[in-house]
């Protein structure tokens, strides 16, 4: 596996004046010699220039977190991370690589999640590379590799884990633990890029939902677990209310009932409480056992 080594080159600038000087000189060598029908002298001195000419080829600027990959004749050499303008042999491929932060929105993907039911699913991962010879060199593509290998981690994250809890076990869940699902698709994300040189900064879902098929089908039974979950809470307290009223006319001897006046006392509590309608009082005119 290639490696990145940080290689530092000449600066552009200080090779520009001297280039720009040697050209000028070996031009009035040129006239010089030409004037004295030197024939040697024209003749190194053009040879010289020729050769100057082939080293103004080493000048190449490098931008703001950008890195230039060196290689001689197929050879990896280096990575050039100083921005720029640098100089290196002329000989050099010079091939740029951005090493700064980019942004990748995948396609909504059609799954089964692991319930079997056919959700929709898209993330957003935010990466960037850190080794420029390992992206370079050891993948075709690194930019269509990180969009295939995150489509990939992202359908088997949606066939891992279910889109809801469908019971009080505490499971993951897609919809329920969004910060777990991120942190779990951001590591398998990395895990399949690591070869690539590239990091994965952040990685979260950006689209979930049922397939268009059992949306409505979901919708009506997310609607019946809402209405449950309320009538739970309503019953709970009510009971609570209920409790409260017994020990209170116990405690203050307000009332001494017996189990079957209780009973009948807790029912109407029960009723009134938990009712969707407003309760209509009835007086009772007689006594309490009649």
């Amino acid at each position: 596996m290639i490696r990145e080594v940080k290689r530092t080159v000449a600066s552009g600038y200080l090779m520009l004046v001297v280039l720009a000087v040697a050209q000028l000189g070996l031009a009035y060598m040129i006239y010089l010699a030409g004037s004295a029908q030197n024939i040697a002298g024209v003749v190194v001195a053009l040879l010289a220039s020729i050769i100057v000419l082939i080293c103004w080829a080493g000048l190449f600027m490098v931008h703001p977190n950008e890195a230039r990959v060196l290689q001689l004749f197929g050879k990896y050499v280096g990575t050039c991370h100083d921005p720029g303008l640098r100089w290196a042999n002329p000989f050099y491929a010079k091939a740029p690589v951005s090493v700064r932060v980019r942004n990748f929105e995948s396609g909504k993907l059609k799954v089964n999640d692991a319930n079997g039911s056919p959700i929709e699913i898209a993330a957003v991962v935010v990466w960037k590379v850190f080794d420029t010879a390992e992206a370079l060199f050891e993948v075709d593509d690194y930019v269509n590799f990180v969009e295939i290998q995150t489509e990939s981690a992202l359908r088997n994250l949606g066939t891992t884990y279910p889109y809801e809890p469908h019971d009080d076990n505490g499971g993951l869940a897609l919809r329920s633990n969004p910060t777990e699902i991120s942190q779990a698709l951001r590591e398998e994300i990395q895990e399949r890029l690591s070869q690539a040189g590239v990091t994965v900064i952040e990685a979260r879902i950006s689209h979930l939902a049922y397939a268009p098929e059992i949306a409505n089908a979901m919708l009506r039974r997310q609607q019946a677990s809402a209405i449950i979950a309320a009538r739970k809470q309503i019953v709970r307290g009510a009971v609570g209310m209920v409790h409260l009223a017994l020990d209170e006319l116990d405690e203050n001897n307000i009332v001494d009932l017996d189990e079957e006046r209780k009973a009948a006392m807790v029912s109407n509590l029960l009723v009134v409480l938990c009712s969707d309608e407003s309760a209509q009082p009835v007086l009772n005119t007689s006594t309490l056992y009649t």
